[in-house]
């Protein structure tokens, strides 16, 4: 089978797990075809980067020749798909004038995704968001006769308004924790699709694998302390901040180093940040890295004597994952579904959100206590290799593509006359 498998702006810093999904996928029998909204403002330093924009179709920028094609394939399509599409647009929840407005002028854009689908003989379209590309998979889906369905990230409010209407019409879905599970299945009862699995990204723990023994900081010399995430105010860099403040403050030598870049390029959040490195004198123990090729960012977590985020909301972290891959003993909040990810105490800590002064502590904890520190080294690579291994997630979508493939089938088999 064949199936569009689409992104938002790709490739982005954060994509390293959707680009190995994608390729399992192929291993798997599935046989995807990349699209994507647009390209990001800035293209990060990964290696894999140059390969995957070769292999993507990129729905805008939008020609007077998209336009055409698009146009041509939503009057194709007939009344019924065009009326169908009219309705999701009336009867849009949350929404004010000028959203509807927009919403409706995705119809068009969504005109060349369906071109794509039938030109290149997709049966499905799986949207990697519940932002607007689940709006464009929905319409295309529409458009074209195929199927489509959904992957959830992180917290249901961040994707956008019209949450019912983008999970009604889907053929199945996949949340990244249980605890996502919990919130779409009390939020979207009556609207959800007959199949929703849970399917949490992963890290690859072949790649992230110590190349030299974790040793604890023995305190002499600085405890260095290693945070990866885009520099977005939900990552909780704020209170981390504050932490180091803390840290510093009783006297400990510490040195945080924080890769991730803001979605302007560097142009937004990061100066947030920066005016908050200064005003807290901490110029001379923070370095910003920005973004990091996926060998840096590995050289990061085997430099570290701790790894720690302030995150204010989460799915569940791919960055946490792949630290304790690298038997880095993390410091992290709850939120969202971490605590799937880490037992407290066990294979990491967890510390509750919007508390500068608990993150302190909990590192502190970890730099005064080696034979604890190391209890949490050796626990946290297992967690991560047996039940957050990077092909979990393809696996499971591969297994609703296929068992939805069947049903197609089956369903085609007992319509056809005898």
């Amino acid at each position: 089978m064949r199936i569009g498998y689409l992104l938002a702006e790709f490739p982005a810093q954060s994509h390293t797990w959707a680009w190995r999904e994608y390729q399992t996928l192929k291993t798997l029998g599935i046989d995807a075809a990349i699209a994507a909204t647009r390209q990001p403002p800035k293209i990060t330093p990964h290696p894999w980067v140059q390969e995957a924009q070769s292999q993507t179709e990129y729905l805008i920028p939008f020609s007077r020749k998209d336009l055409a094609l698009s146009l041509r394939e939503i009057f194709l399509a007939g009344p019924s798909a065009w009326l169908k599409c009219l309705g999701v647009v009336l009867n849009a929840e949350d929404m004010s004038f000028k959203q509807r407005l927009r919403l409706l002028a995705l119809i068009i854009v969504s005109g060349k995704l369906a071109w794509l689908a039938r030109t290149q003989g997709w049966s499905h379209i799986h949207s990697l968001y519940c932002s607007d590309s689940a709006h464009l998979a929905m319409f295309a889906a529409f458009l074209s006769r195929c199927t489509y369905s959904l992957t959830l990230l992180g917290p249901l409010e961040d994707f956008g308004p019209n949450q019912r209407q983008k999970w009604k019409w889907a053929a199945f879905a996949l949340v990244m924790s249980n605890q996502l599970l919990k919130v779409v299945t009390k939020q979207l009862d009556g609207y959800l699709p007959a199949s929703i699995r849970i399917a949490p990204m992963g890290a690859d723990v072949e790649k992230n694998k110590r190349q030299t023994p974790y040793i604890p900081w023995n305190g002499t010399g600085t405890c260095r302390i290693y945070a990866c995430g885009r520099l977005n105010v939900a990552k909780g860099y704020a209170y981390l901040l504050e932490a180091i403040a803390l840290l510093r403050e009783q006297g400990f030598d510490v040195h945080l180093q924080i890769a991730g870049e803001d979605e302007k390029g560097g142009s937004g959040y990061r100066q947030d940040i920066e005016k908050l490195i200064q005003q807290k004198e901490l110029s001379d123990c923070v370095e910003l890295l920005g973004s990091v090729s996926e060998d840096r960012n590995r050289q990061g977590y085997e430099e570290a004597h701790i790894f720690a985020l302030g995150s204010l909301e989460e799915g569940i972290s791919v960055a946490v994952m792949e630290a304790m891959a690298m038997e880095v003993p993390v410091v992290m909040t709850d939120v969202g579904g971490m605590s799937e990810l880490i037992d407290d105490g066990v294979d990491g800590i967890l510390v509750p959100s919007h508390q500068a002064n608990a993150l302190a502590a909990a590192i502190a904890k970890i730099m005064q206590d080696p034979e604890f520190t190391l209890s949490l080294s050796r626990a946290s690579r297992q967690k991560v290799a047996t039940q957050f291994y990077h092909q979990r997630s393809a696996e499971i979508l591969a297994q609703e593509l296929i068992r939805l493939n069947r049903t197609k089938l089956s369903s085609e088999s007992v319509t056809q006359p005898a």
